[in-house]
């Protein structure tokens, strides 16, 4: 009984130090940096970027602008517009 709990704390051994210090135990400890995949010159990113939300997409937020920008304008042209007719409209007489 002795020697087989003896071969069994061996081998317990044998696999704790294997997977402490066999292969791929670098990235698993988090201890050693695993070299993240750069991208290949000329064929773009080596992995898709990360989803964005609209807080984040400076196109969106710079159209967003762009809108609020045109309708303020057009709502003053629209009211210079109107103090036009309504000035002229009263000169007629």
């Amino acid at each position: 009984m002795g020697r087989l709990l003896i071969i069994v704390l061996i081998i317990a051994a044998i696999v704790l130090l294997w997977r402490a210090f066999g292969p791929g135990a670098a990235g698993r400890s988090g201890l050693v940096r695993v070299p993240v995949p750069r991208p290949i010159p000329g064929r773009g990113p080596a992995r898709p970027p990360a989803p964005r939300g609209p807080d984040d997409d400076e196109d969106f937020l710079w159209r967003l602008e762009k809108e609020a920008f045109e309708r303020r304008r057009r709502a003053e042209r629209e009211q210079e517009r109107r103090r036009g007719e309504g000035g002229a409209a009263g000169d007629g007489g």
